[in-house]
């Protein structure tokens, strides 16, 4: 599926879960991609503007607030995780596993129960819940296109709790490239992401057309340009085949690919371009890759998953 020089090339192979092969009787649930900023905010108060868009496991929050600002949750069912990109943004985060004052440019999880984010100095950031917050997917702009469950997608099956309990947890994102690594990975028990950090282009002669058996791709733009190109298979039901679709993508927006559609991306600008791919639940091959997952010392794969390669 990959070209040899594709790092994805010497991934493991997973099957997909039978309950989720495509059924070739029902049709896919397209694609789409939510620019959060095209229109009025869908919470907002004098301090703080919030966007949602989703996916079928997964909630994206894009915020902007301004010092002073709180966000709180009462009763999150399970952990979620800040994407803050902007070196001045200053974050105070409590919860009832403690609390910890963030710095900008850092990948942050937030263990479930109560807790609150406090805005420190204006700026924006991403938030990233799981579906299991039914009050939030509610408010995203794609909602309806979720209404009906999609059969083709594996449903979240939470990962195991990480070693020494939960706990709020940074990351810096100044994470340099390393030969034979594949972005900059981090997982926690709902999540995995993936940063990529561009200053040109993607080679067009070079892209990597691939598909997924059965979990859906966030592709989180927090700064840049994107384009992605989706094809979809045919099936034996010719009432369900669907167009090829082009999107393009500006930041800040999220753009969900299910499977089992073949797709690609390429980056369409020589500005700083910040991407995330977002994955709910964390991915097994990328897991089973040694040295890819940057924190998996603090998070278990489940157990009948460890690597093989």
């Amino acid at each position: 599926m990959y070209d040899k020089t594709d790092l994805r090339s010497t991934l493991s192979a997973t099957a997909p879960a039978a309950a989720t092969a495509p059924d070739a009787s029902k049709p896919f649930g397209g694609a789409s991609c939510v620019h959060f900023k095209q229109g009025p905010a869908d919470d907002s108060d004098a301090l703080c503007r919030k966007w949602y868009g989703r996916g079928h496991n997964f909630v994206i929050c894009y915020v902007e607030a301004k010092a002073g600002a709180k966000i709180t949750r009462a009763g999150q069912p399970d952990e979620f995780v800040i994407l803050s990109p902007l070196h001045a943004t200053e974050l105070h985060i409590r919860s009832d596993h403690g609390s910890a004052d963030i710095p900008g440019y850092s990948v942050v999880i937030v263990p479930a129960g109560a807790s609150t984010i406090e805005v420190k100095s204006d700026g924006h950031f991403f938030i990233l819940y799981t579906a299991r917050s039914k009050d939030l997917a509610a408010k995203a702009a794609n909602a309806a296109a979720y209404e009906a469950p999609r059969h083709h997608v594996a449903p979240l099956a939470p990962w195991p709790d990480p070693l020494g309990g939960p706990k709020i947890r940074r990351y810096s994102m100044e994470v340099a490239n390393e030969p034979g690594r594949f972005g900059r990975i981090w997982r926690c028990t709902t999540f995995m992401v993936n940063l990529f950090v561009e200053t040109a282009p993607r080679d067009v002669e070079k892209v990597s057309p691939h598909y997924h058996d059965d979990f859906e791709q966030g592709s989180l733009l927090m700064s840049g340009t994107m384009s992605h190109h989706i094809r979809w298979p045919w099936t034996t039901n010719m009432r369900n085949w669907l167009s090829d679709e082009h999107m393009d993508c500006t930041s800040p927006s999220i753009a969900v690919i299910p499977p089992p559609a073949i797709h690609t991306s390429n980056g369409t600008g020589s500005e700083l371009r910040l991407l995330v791919d977002v994955f709910c639940p964390p991915r097994v091959d990328f897991s089973q890759k040694p040295g890819w997952v940057l924190n998996a010392d603090e998070y278990p794969m489940p157990a009948q998953q460890h690597a093989t390669n």
